[in-house]
């Protein structure tokens, strides 16, 4: 399972100059005519204490950072020149280090915050003047910096083909005009994801295997059972995959082939959200949802619920958008209890409200207290089901209206208004993903000590061996991150999917390079063992936790017995009852 990477990579070492020079700039330049650059010691009070997940173990925050002032426009900035050819076409460059904001935050939106990106700019010989098309931008990471602290930068990028002649730029820019923008040892460098996986192989070991003893017999009657020819198999995991499906795809013999090999769990692609089920007001159709659950039932595969509403305004029916407020009252509880108690424990999960940090549609509309209201009238119904929050780019670090720590808040709020939130969803529609940061927001949102499921994986790629070296990067994260418990992929075949450049299975059932590294990851996490009971009458292996079968052959005959490896930190010791 090599990585696609160029040759010749030096992994891991900065591309930009932060070490002090004469002038003090460290080689960073202004953008704009008006942008003043300035050299700074931070107050050792206010220098980031936290080191940059993943870089060098003896990095420290510097406190030395550059002030750009005097910026007459969002475009205005500074930047710093990248070696020539130092950057590589299908090399995946991770962008870190920590945004402030000076003085001017009061022009900023919001409270004081304002949104800085970083561009990684090729061509025209860095003049940022050259016309757009003779020049390729590309976006290096986006991030909500605030005032009076120091916000780190998680940026990410990979370039495709040839590139541009000419030199390339780091750019960094987009707080509003008067905004005094702060830079404190910014990075680009190539990850390394070799080295990466070899470090999650042990955590995966740590967090999902336990050491097993078999015990066949006693002390006093080993002899009976000693040497004997045992043999162990794993066949099920704990740990879930899953994947959506709809009405079409479950005709296709190729599709449902993989399907019921390949995965444990199923999410409806449409067909359970409201404006599916009640296109129309006040008529109902549950047809597609119970045919679609026929053929889960057929396979036990068990389903989440996706979703009861949608927070975005422009996924909610114009039929809902007409409603007075006491009519959308009326057709929220009207929508909670139809679904609800004709599936009543049918779904192990539900996604209450979906992308609640994106929309606010029914809390614009009905008050700061609806979404708890969702929740809590959930639960009153079909109190079996855990309730979900499910939200995009909160895994990526690209999307300051994403973060993972406005998403605790959010949950946070909930909570206080007695919200019964189950877990945690991580949509994980990736481009271009990079471990180091999906394991940063993972473990801040395990401070909840809710259960995460990445509920709708698809990682965009046209370079199908890429696209596999993508889905390895974010299936190797969560499986060894002991908060996470599933993952679902937002389809699989190629002609049946949202994202068409995401797919595992071609359209002629053909499995692709993407969907081989699936596979062998799922044989790499599925354990079996053969060998013979020891002369005190035990076997020993280490499992990865799931059910499992065993196999023992003696003189008197073959016995088959089933048991199941729980998370532990202890050996788990099981007596067979020969």
């Amino acid at each position: 399972m090599a990585c696609s990477c160029a040759h010749g990579v030096v992994f891991d070492a900065n591309l930009l100059r932060n070490s002090a020079l004469e002038d003090g700039l460290a080689g960073w330049a202004p953008l704009g005519a008006c942008t003043k650059l300035s050299a700074h010691d931070e107050e050792p009070a206010n220098v980031p204490t936290e080191t940059i997940n993943d870089v060098a173990d003896d990095y420290k925050p510097s406190g030395r950072y550059i002030l750009a002032a005097g910026r007459a426009c969002e475009e205005d900035g500074l930047c710093q020149a990248i070696p020539g050819g130092a950057l590589k076409p299908r090399v995946t460059y991770r962008v870190a280090g920590w945004i402030g904001l000076g003085d001017g935050t009061a022009k900023a939106d919001g409270a004081g915050d304002a949104v800085v990106r970083i561009n990684v700019r090729l061509g025209g010989d860095g003049d940022e003047d050259v016309e757009e098309e003779k020049c390729l931008v590309v976006e290096g990471g986006v991030v909500c910096a605030e005032a009076g602290k120091w916000t780190e930068i998680k940026g990410v990028f990979r370039l495709k083909g040839c590139l541009p002649s000419g030199s390339a730029a780091v750019h960094v820019q987009g707080a509003p005009a008067g905004v005094d923008v702060k830079v404190m040892d910014l990075q680009v460098y190539a990850t390394d994801r070799k080295a990466r996986f070899k470090k999650l192989r042990k955590k995966t070991d740590k967090v999902r295997r336990r050491d097993v003893v078999l015990k066949f017999a006693d002390a006093g009657s080993s002899s009976a059972v000693s040497g004997a020819s045992i043999r162990v198999m794993q066949m099920d995991q704990s740990f879930a995959f899953g994947a959506c499906i709809n009405p079409a795809v479950i005709q296709d013999p190729n599709f449902v082939d993989f399907f019921t090999k390949h995965f444990d769990w199923a999410v409806f692609e449409n067909e359970l959200k409201w404006y599916h089920t009640e296109a129309v007001q006040g008529q109902l159709n549950y047809a597609d949802t119970d045919a679609l659950l026929d053929f889960c039932d057929r396979y036990g595969k068990p389903v989440r619920g996706h979703c009861i509403f949608w927070a975005v305004a422009n996924m909610v029916q114009k039929w809902v958008k007409a409603l007075d407020n006491d009519q959308l009252t009326a057709a929220v509880q009207g929508r909670l209890t139809s679904l609800l108690t004709r599936y009543a424990g049918r779904f192990p999960h539900y996604d209450v409200n979906n992308e609640m940090l994106h929309g606010s549609f029914f809390q614009d509309k009905l008050g700061d207290d609806v979404n708890a209201f969702m929740f809590k009238e959930t639960a009153r119904i079909d109190p079996g089901a855990a309730l979900f929050v499910n939200d995009y780019n909160v895994e990526g670090g690209n999307d300051p209206n994403a973060t993972p720590e406005k998403y605790i808040a959010q949950i946070n709020a909930l909570q206080e208004k007695g919200a019964p939130v189950g877990g945690i969803g991580l949509q994980g529609h990736v481009t271009n993903p990079v471990g180091e940061i999906i394991c940063d927001a993972l473990d801040k949102l395990a401070t909840t000590d809710l259960p995460i499921w990445l509920t709708e994986l698809d990682a965009c790629e046209t370079d199908v061996d890429l696209r596999a070296d993508d889905y390895e990067v974010v299936l190797r994260e969560a499986y060894a991150h002991p908060a996470v418990e599933g993952v679902v992929f937002w389809g699989f075949m190629q002609g049946h999917m949202w994202r068409q450049d995401a797919c595992l299975v071609n359209s002629d059932g053909t499995v692709n390079c993407a969907g081989e590294r699936f596979i062998n990851l799922r044989r790499e996490w599925t354990s079996h063992a053969r060998g013979k009971i020891d002369s005190d009458g035990n076997f020993k292996f280490r499992g990865y936790h799931g059910s499992y079968i065993v196999q023992l052959a003696t003189a008197t005959g073959k016995m088959h017995k089933t048991f199941s490896v729980e998370k532990g930190d202890t050996p788990l010791v099981l007596d067979m009852d020969v």
